[in-house]
């Protein structure tokens, strides 16, 4: 099965969503490269906007025009990030983003949430030969995430939708509802002018 993978490198099979091994050297490398512009960033002082905005630019892989996000952030590679326009995310969003994450325009996340594209294999052998896969995460516009909300690999989350405080998103959410819970479920849909 491995010898499969063989003449593929480690960062395309990771954004494929294949197995690869995620402490391969190249990947190391992007890794620590993150790890230095999030430690900048984190440290940067609230008095300084402009460096922040410059930091995060160099770190993400895109992000839009009126965006905040409060440190401090955790990101994988931070390549893999691409965040929308006039979108806040506030103190401690963990975004792991092994594959790509995509948050659209006007999104508000709450503290601490967390975005978590990696998976484990369910065979013992490959989880102890360390490898690993990951599926992607997309926020539709105008989507806000409750602080403490969880959203796992694979799931889309529709426009307009509002996810609980703490729930964890384990598959797709459809447009304009409200969802809660562990495993988050959609509880009502939300109608035009609903304050």
């Amino acid at each position: 099965m491995m010898s499969d993978f063989a003449d593929r490198p480690m960062r395309e099979r990771m954004l494929a969503g294949d197995l690869y091994i995620a402490d391969d050297p190249e990947l190391a490398e992007h890794m620590l490269r993150a790890a230095d512009l999030m430690e900048a960033f984190n440290a940067t002082p609230a008095r300084d906007p402009r460096e922040r905005r410059r930091l995060l630019t160099e770190l993400l892989g895109a992000i839009g025009e009126g965006t905040e996000i409060r440190p401090p952030l955790r990101v994988d590679y931070g390549s893999h990030l691409r965040i929308g326009a006039r979108t806040f995310a506030n103190f401690g969003l963990v975004a792991l983003d092994v594959a790509p994450i995509v948050i659209g325009d006007d999104v508000q996340i709450g503290s601490y949430v967390q975005l978590m594209t990696p998976t484990h294999p369910l065979d013992p052998e490959l989880r102890r030969a360390k490898w690993e896969a990951a599926e992607p995460i997309t926020i539709g516009d105008n989507v806000w995430l409750g602080s403490g909300a969880i959203v796992l690999g694979g799931v889309t989350i529709g426009e307009n939708t509002v996810v609980g405080a703490g729930a964890v998103v384990t598959r797709d959410l459809p447009a304009n509802v409200v969802a809660v819970g562990n495993p988050a479920r959609v509880i009502r849909t939300i109608e035009p002018g609903t304050p």
